[in-house]
């Protein structure tokens, strides 16, 4: 068993003060319920103060002020949860294979590799891609022709770079994931749909992670963007030269129609569907299963669908929604004749 960490160590990574005991020493963190001697948890929100003093945890990461409910040792934080962020990755940090390439993975002759590379078995890597230092590729990847992956970026198995893909530095790719295929373009014609070639390229920033089995589509012409520090969830389908701007982040479920803009640090809950064409204003929150079809030209939130709710009365109210119209009509009629009748009188 591991002999763990001081919580001065635990303070110094995690940019916290110690209260308490700086030499007492945990092994893992653990959600605050469950957490026991050897344990460290965090509370960032103060309804839970009245439960810190049946804690069984070793530690607490909590703000000043919740500390003074709490008789125990704690890292002191004005931000519990990015704290909490920064202790998990101090303690479980991701695991890079030692650098070289596997015996059954294929490459061009003139792939370019920095140093300290990794590549896993049955890994493809096409001709003239480029795979800047400390890149890991995992297990069953696909690099396309003229890939460019920036430093230290690291790929889990079976993700898919096509042709022409670039992957900035410090990107994190989940598996399943495909980057470059087809934008969804096809034309009328007599015989039925005529396919447009998507000559474009797909084109990532720095800092960016992107969830298992999204797919974003490469450009029908020019690109497809993800600034910088952009994070996606599992799931998210992006089509064809979409631009998302810098630290946005989107939910699972989630589709995003050719062309569409968004700003930067926006936040898009789950399942939520945005049209082609539009755009969207930095600093915008979309809640779950929004569904826009409109330029949003100011920050805020918004959000659309209607809540969850007893079926009975859920019959009731969709019959009503079909009547609007009809209704609508009738109050117009009605204050037509009312102010007839008003001027009537005059």
């Amino acid at each position: 068993m591991t002999q763990g960490w001081t919580l001065a160590e635990l303070a110094t990574a995690t940019a916290t003060t110690v209260r308490g005991n700086a030499e007492r020493r945990v092994q893992a963190v653990a959600p605050f319920e469950q957490a026991q001697a050897a344990d460290i948890s965090y509370v960032r929100d103060p309804k839970y103060a009245r439960l810190l003093p049946s804690s069984q945890a070793g530690a607490l990461i909590l703000t000043p002020d919740m500390a003074e409910a709490y008789q125990g040792d704690a890292l002191l934080s004005h931000n519990p949860y990015l704290s909490y962020a920064r202790l998990v990755n101090f303690m479980h940090p991701l695991q890079r294979p030692e650098p070289g390439v596997h015996p059954t993975a294929v490459l061009a002759d003139d792939v370019q590799l920095g140093a300290a590379v990794a590549i896993g078995p049955q890994a493809v890597i096409e001709a003239g891609a480029v795979l800047e230092e400390g890149v890991v590729v995992g297990a069953g990847c696909y690099i396309g022709a003229d890939v460019c992956i920036g430093a230290n970026s690291f790929l889990y198995p079976n993700v898919t770079l096509a042709a022409a893909t670039e992957l900035g530095q410090r990107a994190i790719i989940h598996s399943g994931t495909v980057l470059g295929s087809d934008g969804f373009g096809f034309v009328p014609d007599a015989t039925g749909w005529y396919k447009i070639p998507q000559v474009g390229r797909v084109c990532v920033g720095d800092d960016v992670e992107i969830g298992a089995n999204t797919s974003i589509d490469r450009a029908a012409m020019g690109e497809t963007y993800l600034g910088n520090g952009v994070k996606l969830d599992n799931l998210i389908h992006i089509a064809h030269n979409v631009h998302i701007g810098d630290h946005t982040v989107i939910a699972a479920c989630t589709g995003i129609a050719g062309s569409a803009r968004i700003g930067q640090h926006c936040q898009i809950s789950g399942m939520c569907s945005i049209a082609g064409h539009l755009t969207i204003a930095d600093h915008v929150t979309l809640t779950g299963t929004s569904f826009v079809i409109n330029s949003i030209t100011q920050p805020g939130v918004y959000s659309s669908g209607i809540p969850i709710e007893e079926h009975a009365l859920w019959r009731k109210n969709t019959v009503r929604v079909r009547q609007l119209d009809k209704l609508t009509r009738r109050i117009n009629a009605l204050e037509k004749q009312l102010a007839d009748l008003k001027n009537s009188s005059l």
